[in-house]
Order: structure tokens, then sequence, then C-alpha cells
């Protein structure tokens, strides 16, 4: 057995932007496992500035990882819960091993017609004009579920923004979340809420920074628009940290982004503890290549929530690879009978 990683940059079609800054490209690796002329393949997706385990030594601790990986297997799993974008690539390459390294994760979800998960379409920050252009797209095209990113621009325009699309559709006909990336403070957050809840908000992600428990668990309770934890969930690596999050904040809605919040099992785990207080949650990618979405997409195939999921962002890239997978106004669809071309990379 052989075991490597490499580096991936990927470029975004357009930039992308958000309240952090602008996107332009978008690192990532991947982890290979050779066996017996099988290559499986394991995404870990580091998100600079924003992952956890985005740290100077960490292509060292990859290749520690990779030396380690044909000796411990899933053994070394339980070392890697400070490293969750790297613990993620190893909990797909070891399940791409078990199933013939053919990018089959989960192969319960494999079925003879392929499976489709509802997703919403993402609108990007940008100019009033660039924004009202995307929306137009995505209406368009048929979308029923579309999420604003929210927080770079002017808030009035933003309203703008939201009152153009209720003139044309009811909360019955589209709905809208929001994403704010913790632009807001808490006082503002208090008020703009208010002003967003007019227009029928589905709910909003992360309307303040991560770490402010105590504000946040106020909001929950304030709020007349449901919130979603999203950054609050990275850097919270193990379930005693969990408990205490999910007690204090007690949130409606989680966003699970695999490589952020440390892979299956960790994903897992916010989904039991949320659903115990009445919540609920919605899996998304965070700008994985085709492969982590595979992964992503199939551990989502096993059974989503109510909401359409966010799986929307593979279609970003001029250069991802080609996928069974395809993404329109219906959602993400795996396709059993197209294949994959890795030649990029393998």
């Amino acid at each position: 057995m052989k075991c490597y990683f490499k580096k991936y940059t990927l470029h975004f079609k357009k930039q992308g932007e958000t309240s952090r800054g602008v996107l332009y490209n978008k690192d990532t690796y991947f982890i290979f496992i050779e066996q017996d002329g099988n290559i499986a393949i394991g995404e870990c997706n580091r998100f600079t500035n924003l992952s956890y385990d985005d740290k100077t030594n960490y292509e060292v601790k990859l290749a520690e990882t990779c030396q380690k990986l044909p000796t411990e297997g899933a053994n070394i799993i339980s070392e890697l819960s400070e490293w969750p974008s790297i613990l993620f690539g190893v909990e797909i390459v070891l399940k791409d091993v078990e199933n013939g390294s053919q990018r089959i994760i989960f192969p319960e979800v494999i079925k003879e017609n392929g499976f489709n998960i509802p997703s919403n379409g993402l609108i990007w920050m940008g100019t009033k004009e660039s924004m009202l252009e995307q929306i137009a797209e995505k209406l368009n095209a048929g979308f029923t579920s579309i999420k604003l990113k929210i927080g770079a621009i002017d808030f009035n325009t933003e309203i703008e923004l939201l009152k153009s699309i209720r003139r044309q559709f009811s909360a019955d006909e589209v709905e809208v979340r929001l994403d704010a990336n913790g632009a807001f403070s808490y006082p503002e957050a208090k008020e703009k809420l208010k002003r967003l809840s007019t227009f029928n908000i589905s709910y909003i992600e992360q309307p303040i920074r991560a770490g402010q428990w105590q504000e946040m668990a106020q909001l929950m309770d304030e709020s007349p628009i449901k919130i979603a934890l999203d950054e609050e969930l990275i850097g919270i690596n193990n379930n005693v940290q969990r408990k205490k999050l999910i007690e204090t904040i007690r949130p409606h809605i989680l966003i699970l982004k695999h490589a952020l919040i440390g892979g299956f099992q960790a994903a897992d785990r916010w989904k039991k503890l949320v659903t115990e207080i009445d919540g609920t949650w919605v899996v998304t990618s965070a700008l994985e290549s085709n492969i982590g979405l595979n992964a992503i997409a199939q551990y989502t195939a096993q059974g989503w929530s109510e909401y359409a999921q966010g799986l929307g962002t593979g279609q970003l890239f001029t250069n991802n690879f080609i996928s069974p997978y395809t993404f329109d106004e219906k959602g993400l669809h795996f396709h059993k009978d197209k294949k994959w071309d890795l030649s990029q990379i393998i």
C-alpha cells in the first residue's frame, strides 16, 4: 500500500465575494492510497483563514498522516481531532478503499437511477447590479430556494434586493435564506433581523461572529427569523464542547460543513445533539472539488432534513473534475451511468 498527498488549486469562474473578502482561487489537498493497482482518493479541504487547521505545519501533518495510514488505517482518526479537514480526507479515502476505489463512499445510496438531493441556488455578494443579475438568473431557471450572502454592501441595498424578489414571488413560491458570515454586531443584528423578517426569510446563517455564545443565545430567543449556526461550529472538536454549545445557544438550525467540523462522525454527533432540542440541520458544501462533494452528497443521500441542502458549489470552478454529478434548479443529481475523469490529478 502506498499513500501520498497532492495540492491542487481550484480556479473560480467568477470571483466569489464574501464579507471576509474576495476569492479568486481555492487550494485543496488530496490523499491517495494505491493498492493492488487501484487508487483511492480523499479530499482534505483546508479553507484559508477559516479552517481550524489552517496552520503553517499543515503539509507536515499531511505527510505524517500519509506515512501512518498504511499501517494504522482507521485508528489514525482518533489522532486527528484537531485537524478536521485532514480527518475528513482520511475518512473519505478509507471508505473509498473499502468500497473498491471507485469513489463509492456509501454504497447503500447508489441506486440504479442514481439519486437527487434538493439544494438551494447561491447568490454571491457583489454590486447591486451583479446580485440582481444572479437573482434573475436563478429565478428564471426555476429555483425555488435561493441563498443570498449579505453583509458586505450597504444594508439598504440588500433590502432592495429582497423587495425585488418578493415583488415577484411569495414565500410559498420561493424560499429565501440569508448568510451573513458573522458580519453584524449584536446590536446591529437585533435591528436588522426585525427589518429582514418582513420578507419571510426562511433562516439566516451566523448573523454575528462566532464565539459570542451568550449574545447568540439571546438572539435565538428574540429573533423573528430562525438562526442557523455555521462558523460557530468551527473548532468545536469533541462531544463535550459540542454538547455545551448546544445547551448554551440552543440553535434552531446547524449548517454542517464536513471539512470544517471534522467529517462524517462529527456531522452525526451534531445532528444527534441538535435534534434532541428539536432543532434541525442543513448539509452544505464548502468549496470542495467534486471529490469532496461526492463524499458529502453520498452522506447526505442517506437522509436529509426538511430544508433544501446547500450542495451547489461544485459548479463554481473552471478546473473541477468531470464527475457523475449535475446541478440545476431541482438540486444535485448523481447519475450512475456517468463516469469520472480524474486525469488532471492521477
